[in-house]
């Protein structure tokens, strides 16, 4: 896994690497972070942690991925100011802006629920756009398919998250993303 991370890395210029573990006790959590840690950031990217803030900063990690501005929220003052601490899966421009105001370093609009549901495109891209024309904190817009990510530039998106279609593509993660970056730069 770490040799196919490593790939991908190297393929294309990633931001950030957001890292969703799988339930475990605290010690085996934080040395599976420790053990990818040094590959993304050595590539420059962040390591964000998603939804455990808590583990953070005990294994070297960026920062943490946070669902509402509710974890975010309480959250926040253990990241910042030496951590990233972003917000996922708001439900509303009102919990955006409360987000925002709680100190996130970005906002992620059109993340999927813990369903695998999400809003519809146009909602996604109406949203970002208001984001984008009204904000100054960045916003990452996420992207279900390789084809959104155009729309979603468009629309104002600063970083375009990208979930299992790039694993799933069948050239590869490395050169779908490669390909998906020569796409949006053309």
């Amino acid at each position: 896994m770490l040799d196919q991370l490593k790939a991908v890395l190297g393929a294309t210029d990633v931001a950030a690497v957001l890292l969703r573990l799988a339930a475990g006790d605290d010690r085996a959590l934080i040395n599976r972070i420790k053990a990818i840690a040094p590959t993304v950031q050595d590539s420059g990217a962040a390591l964000l942690i998603d939804e455990r803030a808590d583990l953070a900063a005990r294994a070297g990690a960026d920062g943490a991925h946070l669902s509402g501005s509710a974890a975010l929220l309480s959250a926040v003052s253990a990241l910042k100011p030496q951590r990233i601490a972003g917000a996922g899966r708001l439900l509303t421009r009102h919990d955006a802006m409360l987000a925002a105001e709680a100190g996130a370093d970005y906002v992620m609009i059109g993340e999927p629920d813990s369903e695998g549901r999400r809003p519809s495109l146009p909602a996604i891209v109406e949203r970002v756009a208001w984001w984008s024309e009204l904000f100054e904190i960045p916003c990452v817009a996420y992207a279900e398919r390789f084809d959104e990510m155009g729309e979603l530039c468009a629309a104002g998106a600063d970083f375009i998250a990208i979930g299992d279609a790039a694993f799933a593509d069948p050239q590869g993660c490395a050169l779908a993303l490669s390909d998906a970056r020569r796409r949006i730069a053309a």
